[in-house]
């Protein structure tokens, strides 16, 4: 069994990552989950977060909106809804993510305000982890 696993991360917009990894942690929906060569197959939802990729060159963070992963023996595929390289993350994009989740979860039907509420919190943690303000108060 080989040490290292395919790692690709892509938004709608671009191909953020095509590395040889060695692990990636990554922000799922039910709890987080860092996938190693030999890894067990597996489908997660990914909620509002920070993924991690760590290999020969060292280590990459994103920031991943939404979306969804795919963990096999030998590869991690990742499609977020939106993914920014951390260095990348500003208050502007901050601050749109959060007006955006916000009004979705004002507009949200009765049924969906727990996942609308979760969704916009784990937002607001990873901005405020990273030093970004929130807007809420």
């Amino acid at each position: 069994m080989a040490d290292t696993i395919q790692f690709d991360l892509v938004s709608p917009e671009r191909k953020l990552a095509s590395v040889v990894a060695t692990e990636v942690q990554i922000p799922g929906a039910e709890g987080d989950l860092t996938a190693m060569a030999g890894h067990a197959p597996t489908i997660m939802s990914i909620r509002p977060g920070v993924l991690t990729v760590k290999g020969a060159d060292g280590e990459e963070q994103f920031i991943v909106v939404g979306g969804f992963a795919e963990v096999a023996a030998d590869s991690v595929s990742v499609l977020a809804e939106m993914a920014l390289p951390r260095g990348e993350m500003s208050q502007a994009v901050v601050s749109d993510l959060v007006a955006q989740a916000t009004k979705a979860h004002e507009e949200a039907h009765p049924d969906e305000h727990h996942a609308t509420e979760k969704f916009l919190a784990d937002l607001v943690h990873v901005a405020e982890d990273m030093g970004f303000h929130s807007n809420l108060g």
